[in-house]
């Protein structure tokens, strides 16, 4: 295991130093927005643009990069990311904020674009899953790890917007003095959005909800732990359970889901995230009920789109694994542009409790629906069950990534039929 991470050290270093800078600024602008009167729908408005950022990028970036090389578009990326995080401090308009929320997002996503692709290069037939759970745990790690850069100065401050953009440029230096051959970017088929409803309608509401459900979470969690009252420490506190939640529970989950049926897992997913956020909304703004809710609500929630991939997997052909995994993503995309606006404008008719009350408004029909949708009928499995993989929402190019995975287990799986895969997966075999 460490002979493969060997090489792509410096890729995790990158990304490590990248996701400390662009996390703390995601919180960071929630704090400093509220401080400056920017109200809730502004402030949602804001975590929407970023998203709608996210989507151009997924389209604007990868001929870029082709045409540029991983290096220097690397660079560009997190030049760009570290000179707009300081404009924000700059600059302290709301329209402007906007502009530059959109840019981030086109740059974050061209980011992950180039890191995945490296890393879907390097890694082996063999190791290739390994190294992608590595590669999340540094993800989950430097997010959560970012929330505690909020103890080194107020957010009313410079230092806390300097801190960020000293992290994403340090994350250049490890990918500009690698020795790595670059890899090629190859264009992505899709699913139409029409065919992916036909072949897994579950899979399509559900990735459209986890978007709804973690789009918002980054962009309003920070500013519902303000409107309680909390300082920068307590809104730490807070997006760090979810965080640590989210790592610690994704496996156990997705574990369940390979054994059983995996719409129960969906709905075990989507019911314990909406019990986790009205226990927010019950626990207010003191004592450890809030922290812990907001554990359980990440630790379940989080695990809701790797869930829904691989049942989306389930259904498709091998041939179809590629353009099916890059639909979920731009369902949740979608998802995640829509939560952060519509959150906002419920925060601010009805107060911060509106925020917990969203996810489970989200959450809880999902569970229902899939729920008795598992009851009244089997679920069809094409060709064989297919493996969790932990993961969160990031480029296109971690579609192809899990894709290359599955292809290469399918490959090298016995002798098992489908009927053989279901009835294991329902037993518990």
């Amino acid at each position: 295991m460490l002979s493969s991470l060997l090489p792509i050290g410096s890729l995790l270093l990158g990304t490590a130093l990248l996701l400390l800078g662009n996390g703390l600024t995601t919180t960071l602008l929630a704090l400093r927005g509220s401080l400056e009167g920017f109200g809730d729908l502004l402030l949602g408005l804001m975590g929407s643009a970023y998203f709608v950022g996210f989507l151009i990028g997924t389209w604007a970036v990868p001929p870029m990069i082709r045409r540029i090389g991983h290096i220097r578009a690397f660079a560009y990326f997190a030049s760009t990311i570290a000179a707009v995080i300081l404009l924000h401090s700059l600059v302290v308009e709301p329209v402007f904020w906007l502009v530059l929320r959109v840019l981030t997002g086109v740059m974050v996503v061209g980011f992950y674009t180039v890191v995945e692709s490296w890393l879907n290069h390097r890694a082996s037939p063999q190791t290739r899953g390994q190294v992608f759970a590595v590669y999340m745990m540094v993800n989950m790690a430097a997010l959560a790890g970012a929330q505690q850069l909020l103890h080194l100065a107020p957010p009313a401050s410079f230092v806390p917007f300097s801190v960020a953009a000293t992290m994403v440029c340090l994350s250049v230096l490890p990918l500009v003095s690698t020795r790595q051959p670059q890899p090629q970017i190859q264009p992505v088929p899709r699913l139409t959005l029409g065919e992916l409803w036909r072949t897994a309608p579950t899979a399509v509401l559900a990735a459209v909800v986890s978007g709804l459900s973690m789009g918002t979470f980054w962009s309003m969690a920070p500013l519902y732990a303000a409107r309680l009252g909390h300082d920068a420490g307590g809104v730490a506190m807070l997006m760090t359970a979810a965080i640590v939640g989210g790592a610690l529970l994704q496996l156990p989950l997705g574990r369940f889901s390979d054994r059983f049926d995996r719409r129960l897992a969906l709905a075990v997913s989507a019911g314990g995230g909406a019990l986790g956020a009205l226990l927010m909304a019950l626990a207010g703004g003191s004592g450890p009920g809030l922290p812990a809710a907001a554990f359980l609500f990440g630790g379940m929630a989080f695990a809701l789109y790797p869930i829904t991939v691989a049942h989306c997997v389930d259904h498709l052909r091998q041939e179809q694994l590629l353009s099916g995994n890059s639909g979920m993503l731009l369902l949740h995309g979608i998802g995640a542009v829509a939560g952060p606006a519509l959150a906002g404008v419920l925060m601010e008719q009805a107060g911060p409790v509106a925020l917990p009350l969203f996810f489970a408004a989200a959450l809880l029909p999902l569970a229902v629906w899939i729920a008795l949708g598992a009851r009244a009928r089997a679920d069809e499995i094409v060709d064989e069950a297919a493996q969790f993989v932990p993961m969160v929402r990031t480029a296109t190019t971690s579609a192809e990534i899990v894709t290359a995975v599955e292809e290469h287990r399918l490959e090298n799986a016995g002798a098992d039929t489908p009927e053989d895969s279901a009835d294991r997966r329902e037993t518990g075999a």
